[in-house]
């Protein structure tokens, strides 16, 4: 589970990585679902439900992406933060949450895969790593 939006740079530089972790776990029983948590702030157009689909449509996101209409899910979750993610074992049980890799700013420069290496474990049901780094992003934009 990823929070996530559409006008962050940092969202937007894993936002492709997000999709080719999802095309190469996806046949393993891993699932992905994206959620907006700044959907429903006026002060951000670019996170509006309907620029989330053309966003959907540019960058052909193959899990959903959703809308907290209320940010009740987020606030839920404790995510500060996007992207903010949550990996859960088959027992719902959080194992990972963290940031997706090392460098947000360059794929090519990345040396540490963490969300990878932790969908790896979990599948191959190796111990996950309590070294777990907290995701960096743009705050979440609650609507007060």
């Amino acid at each position: 589970m990823i929070f996530t939006c559409n006008h962050c740079p940092y969202a937007q530089a894993v936002w492709p990585r997000t999709i080719e972790l999802y095309n190469k776990v996806k046949d393993r029983g891993i699932n992905f679902v994206a959620i907006n948590p700044n959907a429903a702030n006026p002060n951000y157009p670019e996170d509006s439900v309907e620029k989330m689909k053309e966003y959907v449509d540019k960058l052909g996101i193959p899990f959903p992406y959703l809308v907290d209409e209320t940010q009740e899910v987020a606030k839920k979750f404790n995510a500060q933060c996007t992207p903010d993610i949550y990996l859960y074992n088959s027992d719902k049980k959080l194992v990972y949450h963290g940031r997706f890799d090392d460098n947000w700013k360059d794929s090519n420069a990345v040396k540490s895969k963490d969300l990878e290496n932790a969908i790896i474990n979990l599948l191959e049901g190796k111990e996950i790593s309590n070294n777990q780094y907290p995701s960096i992003g743009c705050s979440i934009k609650w609507v007060k």
